[in-house]
């Protein structure tokens, strides 16, 4: 059975930072595209970073120099770590596994999807 358990959500003041995690069973990961999504209120999915089976990571324009995506195939669990927290940060979080050769980051493409986690920022 697959699964994708995301943690690491919570309340953080702005400037502030939080790593998420995704657990990932079911399936070797490390041979998928990987991704991290985000949900804020009342608006659309997107696409926050991307890490392929090479390693090699993709960012939105938004999170570009703050947030880094990382995987550590040992512990089958990819990572998020965000730094310089604002506002617009807000949002559910998912993470997402993709078979492809080539990553889309097109959240109808995605395979598998977690249940997502929460972050807050308070100004």
């Amino acid at each position: 059975q697959v699964q994708l358990v995301e943690s690491g959500g919570g309340s953080v003041q702005a400037g502030g930072s939080l790593r998420l995690s995704c657990v990932v069973s079911g399936f070797t990961y490390s041979n998928y595209c990987m991704h991290w999504f985000r949900q804020a209120p009342g608006k659309e999915r997107e696409g926050v970073a991307t890490i392929d089976s090479d390693g090699a990571t993709n960012y939105a324009d938004s999170v570009k120099g703050r947030f880094t995506i990382s995987k550590d195939n040992a512990k089958n669990t990819l990572y998020l770590q965000m730094d310089s927290l604002k506002p617009e940060d807000i949002a559910m979080y998912y993470c997402a596994a993709e078979v492809a050769i080539t990553c889309t980051g097109a959240d109808y493409a995605m395979d598998y999807w977690g249940k997502g986690t929460l972050v807050t920022i308070s100004s």
